[in-house]
C-alpha cells in the first residue's frame, strides 16, 4: 500500500503517538524533516536542516536528526526549534551522520558512514568506484544530557542502519559488504565484542550500488532490513538467517519503521518513487528504547 507520495528522497520514518509520521526529505531542494498526517494525505515541514538522514524521537518528544550537510547531530522540537548538539568526537569532526537509535541505557547511538557526502556522491550521483573508496565508518554513543560523544567502533565500510535487539545487543550494518554486526556492550557502555550476525545481499541481486540501509526489530525477534538498490526488505530470524523477503514497489528502499502497537504494519521509505509504503507483517515492532 502506498501511504504517502511526493516525498523528496525520504528516509528515517518514525511513528508518532497521534498516528502521524515523521520522515526526512533529503533531496537537495527540500532538505527537511516533515510530518505526514495520520491519513497520509497531507504534510508539513517541521524544519529545514540541510541534508537530514536518520531520525529518533525521545520520550519527551524531542526529535533527534543525523544531519550530513554540515555534519552534526541536531535536536528539534515538533514546533521546529533547532539546536546543534554535537559536531565531533574528541576533536575529530563527523563526516556523514547517518542513522540513530536509543539504547536501553538511555543514550543515543549514531552511525557515521565514514566518508563525506561530496566525496561519496558528488552532484548527488554515487561514484562508480564506490567499492574502492576509503571508508572509515563509525559508531558513536551520545549522552543526551551532556552531549558527550564517545567512539565505540570505526573502520566500517559505510556504516548505516542501527537498532537494538530483544537481547539488548546493538546491531549495526555495513552497506558495502551487506554485513550486519552484533555488538555486545560492556557495563561501562563500551564494546565488549563484535560478531557478524548475517548478510542481506542476495546472490541474484541486480548490478550497481546496493546494500543494507535502515532496519528495525519486530516484537517476535525478527530483523527487518531495507536493502537499497535491491528492491526489497530482507527479514532475518534470531539466528541471522534470512527467513523472508518483502519486495518493495520501488528499487531504492531506504529505511523501515513499525506503526503504532496493534497495527502489525511496517512503513518503508523509498527514494526512487519518493513515497512511504506500508505492508502488513506478522508482529508489531519491538518497543523502542526511549
Amino acid at each position: 500500500m502506498i501511504f504517502a507520495t511526493d516525498l523528496g528522497d525520504p528516509e528515517g520514518p518514525v511513528a508518532l503517538p497521534d498516528g502521524s509520521w515523521l520522515v526526512v526529505e533529503s533531496k537537495a531542494s527540500r532538505g527537511c524533516v516533515s510530518q505526514i498526517s495520520p491519513d497520509g494525505k497531507s504534510k508539513r515541514v517541521v524544519q529545514k536542516t540541510g541534508l537530514p538522514n536518520g531520525l529518533a524521537v525521545d520520550r519527551h518528544g524531542a526529535i533527534w536528526v543525523a544531519e550530513s550537510d554540515v555534519p552534526s547531530l541536531v535536536r528539534l522540537t515538533i514546533g521546529g526549534k533547532a539546536e546543534v548538539v554535537a559536531t565531533e568526537c574528541d576533536g575529530e569532526p563527523f563526516l556523514f551522520p547517518n542513522d540513530l537509535c536509543f539504547g536501553p541505557d538511555g543514550a543515543l547511538y549514531m552511525t557515521d558512514s565514514g566518508i563525506t557526502v561530496p566525496n561519496f556522491c558528488p552532484g548527488n550521483v554515487i561514484r562508480p568506484d564506490y567499492m574502492s573508496l576509503n571508508y572509515d565508518g563509525r559508531v558513536y554513543r551520545v549522552d543526551v544530557g551532556s552531549g558527550r560523544v564517545t567512539l565505540l567502533d570505526r573502520g566500517i565500510k559505510f556504516t548505516n542502519g542501527i537498532a537494538f535487539g530483544p537481547d539488548r545487543s546493538l546491531y549495526v550494518n555495513e552497506t558495502i559488504t551487506g554485513n550486519i554486526y552484533r555488538y555486545t556492550l560492556a557495563v561501562n557502555g563500551g564494546i565488549q565484542s563484535r560478531a557478524c550476525f548475517g548478510n542481506v545481499i542476495r546472490a541474484d541481486a541486480p548490478p550497481g550500488f546496493k546494500g543494507p540501509d535502515g532496519m528495525a526489530f519486530s516484537a517476535d525477534g525478527r530483523l527487518y532490513v531495507a536493502v537499497f538498490g535491491q528492491h526489497d526488505v530482507m527479514v532475518l530470524g534470531p539466528d541471522g538467517v534470512v527467513v523472508d523477503r518483502i519486495e518493495t514497489l520501488g528499487n531504492l528502499p531506504t529505511n523501515v519503521a513499525f506503526a503504532l502497537p496493534g497495527n502489525k504494519r511496517l512503513a518503508i521509505t523509498e527514494y526512487e518513487r519518493g513515497q512511504l509504503e506500508m505492508v502488513d507483517v506478522p508482529a508489531d515492532g519491538l518497543p523502542l528504547w526511549d
